[in-house]
């Protein structure tokens, strides 16, 4: 990352919740940023302001998510509601009660919601206002949901592994991507080409789909949290794949030799548990979020470009704005902050 101080992410907004930043999510449209708290709030920040959409309850809120065409905002919690708005009107409640929500993703091609019922998971469509599917996961709660990127794979993990369903044939049985440990995050390449489970016992396990055989990292300190897919591709075609363990992150880039699998770089600055990493669209600079207190922003997922702070307590969570000109954050102690550059994307996607 370019360094000069014209480059650098400065403070673009400071807001507050009342209590700890459960999720944040930016609308497609690039205008709107969504934030969900342990209190139960859903705030939703435009051009510069902080509204409330709903006050807190008591009850939290574990996630929140837009549709891929902006219309619609979903959330869910502890209380096993599902609330969907269209832009700031309540049009939905999906009563769910005891289990808890606190995993839900839409497609990213058609207005469909996937979200956790304990060991199962819903789809619900938005359009046509009615249940799609009930999926069994059977061997767990689910503990990861995500779309592919074409909106014909639904992947599910839990224990025993992650779970592969065909949304154009729902009742054709589910691909099955078994392991002896439990998949704690999961997420598939936003081409579409790899799926990843980060694992419980400290591995990591990166599919190319179409291919048997997976390849399988280990060597970390602890439980894989987190998993992040660069949207840029190196000189191979593939995604730099960034997975965080504990205070600890490496980042994986798949080399040219397919019997030598993927390449670990790793990168030590937190000293805290991470909370969120992602990359800034179309680049390879790396966000992470800790409970530490900083935000570090990692050129070309290798060293320290910058440490944003702020957060008194810790961060809890981090989302970049779709065109990568605003990167927001949440805090534990309910800070909500959003940092702006301009320059980002012009100078840091390598071709």
């Amino acid at each position: 990352m370019n360094t000069a101080n014209s480059n650098e992410f400065e403070q673009h907004f400071s807001g507050m919740l009342s209590d700890y930043v459960t999720a944040i999510a930016w609308s497609p449209d690039n205008i709107t940023l969504a934030a969900t708290s342990a209190a139960g709030e859903v705030a939703l920040w435009q051009d510069g302001d902080l509204a409330t959409l709903q006050a807190g309850n008591g009850e939290s809120l574990n996630c929140v998510a837009f549709s891929a065409d902006g219309q619609f905002c979903a959330v869910g919690g502890q209380d096993g509601r599902v609330k969907i708005w269209r832009q700031s009107e309540l049009i939905t409640t999906l009563e769910n009660a005891p289990a808890w929500v606190d995993k839900l993703a839409w497609s990213h091609t058609s207005n469909q919601l996937a979200f956790s019922l304990g060991r199962y998971v819903q789809v619900w469509n938005a359009d046509l206002g009615e249940t799609v599917v009930t999926l069994n996961f059977e061997n767990s709660s689910v503990l990861a949901i995500d779309w592919r990127s074409d909106g014909q794979y639904l992947a599910v993990s839990g224990y025993h592994g992650v779970k592969v369903w065909n949304s154009q044939d729902w009742n054709e049985e589910p691909y099955f991507l078994e392991m002896p440990t439990v998949s704690v995050a999961m997420a598939w390449s936003p081409d579409g080409k790899f799926l990843a489970s980060g694992n419980m016992d400290r591995s990591v396990t990166v599919l190319e789909w179409d291919n048997p055989d997976p390849w399988v990292m280990r060597g970390f300190p602890g439980k894989i949290r987190h998993l992040a897919w660069s949207e840029a591709t190196t000189k191979v075609g593939a995604p730099i794949l960034a997975s965080s363990s504990v205070e600890g992150i490496v980042a994986w880039e798949k080399l040219e030799d397919e019997a030598l699998g993927w390449e670990a770089t790793v990168l030590t600055n937190h000293v805290d548990v991470i909370q969120a990493i992602a990359f800034a669209p179309n680049s390879f600079i790396l966000a992470s979020a800790a409970s530490d207190g900083w935000l570090c922003l990692w050129n070309q997922a290798k060293q320290v470009s910058q440490v944003l702070t702020g957060a008194s307590a810790g961060f809890s969570c981090l989302a970049w704005h779709p065109q990568g000109k605003l990167l927001a954050a949440g805090g534990e102690n309910g800070e909500l902050f959003l940092w702006s550059n301009g320059h980002l994307v012009e100078n840091n996607v390598e071709t």
